[in-house]
């Protein structure tokens, strides 16, 4: 399998282009901190396509406040091989995603948490899901990758999601790999 190193740590939205993690992560906390009684979702998800030179990924991070809004961004990956295997795409998708995850680190985590909790008695919640582009059925072409997709988010404690459920990978994240 090939190893690909990445350097590009930047994000950007529709608004701001460049950002750092710390600038992404600030955005969060101040976006949970405007309701914080409210019931969140921090979603981190990859998809890719392989164009005739390269192949694109995109990893999107999204914070929802069900029923009430969303804060998007997102970061670009162009690796200049065309990545045919399926299983090595999907792999290197998931990879780009728990690089992602690796930045939200405890004490990150413990400062969004921190914001939530006072609220989780009148109905606040916060949960991070990690959006896997891979489906079931007998007909999906990945469903043979469900399992180690899984686990390897379960493993960052995050709750694993799959097509059709997993629309930050499929939807937003494939919007920008074309």
């Amino acid at each position: 399998m090939l190893q690909y190193k990445v350097f590009n740590y930047t994000f950007k939205n529709l608004k701001e282009k460049n950002m750092t993690f710390e600038q992404v992560f600030d955005h969060i906390l101040h976006f949970i901190r405007r309701d914080p009684s409210g019931n969140f979702k921090l979603m981190i998800g990859t998809d890719s396509q392989v164009h005739k030179n390269h192949t694109t990924f995109i990893t999107g991070i999204v914070i929802q406040n069900e029923g009430k809004g969303v804060w998007a961004c997102l970061r670009k990956v162009r690796i200049t091989d065309k990545i045919t295997n399926l299983h090595q795409k999907i792999s290197y998708e998931t990879s780009l995603s728990e690089d992602v995850f690796s930045m939200f680190n405890q004490e990150r985590k413990d400062a969004m948490y921190e914001i939530v909790l006072p609220h989780v008695d009148h109905g606040a919640s916060f949960t991070i899901e990690g959006h896997i582009d891979i489906g079931g059925g007998i007909r999906n072409k990945t469903s043979m990758f469900i399992n180690e997709m899984v686990a390897r988010i379960e493993s960052l404690g995050a709750e694993p999601k799959i097509k059709p459920e997993a629309f930050v990978a499929s939807s937003y994240a494939n919007r920008y790999t074309k």
